[in-house]
């Protein structure tokens, strides 16, 4: 996961890129970043702890309806991984290129988001990092192939806790290149975004072929 945040890279600075040099660094600070990023890995890390929570919580109302409990459990686990693997073999393919990101994810803006610009003319006005941690909170709910991915991939992942360490890995993955925007480094990974699409989107087709072959397995022993 963590290096599936590094192979995004390109991607990263391509789609949040922007929202980055508006919002941190218009205050000059380096601190700003640290505060967006960190609102950001939270919002993600909570979604995560949510998706793996959901998993779990699936086999074990399964479970308590009645039947055999264990074999049950068993059958929505599989279920969880097999429709997840679908989902990142998706995203993967429109890494690779080979079909289309869905429409309604290039079509994501932050003006949609309620409060948005009423919080952004006072974190601009106020400088107060505070506001720019919610500012990151906010920007992390917006639709993106590469986080959707992460947060398809926390849902069979056993539990809350493992969910949210996944999707913090892949968060942490993705640090560096926002933080070296404008750097020599930022521009070798916008030069070489397609290559690291191509990577990004072997390891999405990889982790869905993982989890389709140990949902498979369990079946077919």
């Amino acid at each position: 996961m963590f290096m599936l945040g590094i192979f995004g890279t390109g991607h990263c600075i391509g789609m949040c890129g922007p929202l980055v040099i508006a919002f941190p660094a218009r205050s000059g600070k380096f601190a700003s970043h640290l505060y967006y990023h960190l609102g950001r890995i939270l919002t993600y890390v909570i979604i995560g702890c949510v998706m793996g929570g959901i998993g779990a919580g699936l086999a074990e109302i399964a479970g308590a309806t009645g039947g055999n409990y264990p074999v049950w459990i068993a059958r929505i686990q599989m279920s969880v991984s097999i429709l997840a693997a679908l989902f990142l073999l998706v995203f993967g393919l429109a890494r690779l290129g080979i079909i289309r990101e869905p429409g309604w994810m290039a079509m994501a803006s932050p003006d949609k988001i309620p409060g948005y610009r009423k919080l952004l003319k006072s974190a601009f006005s106020n400088k107060r990092q505070a506001e720019m941690l919610l500012l990151g909170m906010m920007m992390g709910f917006l639709p993106c192939g590469l986080s959707f991915a992460a947060f398809t991939r926390a849902l069979p992942s056993g539990g809350p806790i493992n969910g949210a360490a996944m999707v913090l890995a892949f968060a942490l993955g993705t640090i560096p290149g926002l933080l070296l925007l404008g750097t020599g480094a930022s521009g070798l990974a916008r030069r070489y975004q397609s290559h690291l699409d191509i990577l990004a989107g072997l390891l999405l087709i990889f982790m869905a072929v993982e989890l389709a072959v140990n949902a498979f397995s369990a079946i077919f022993p």
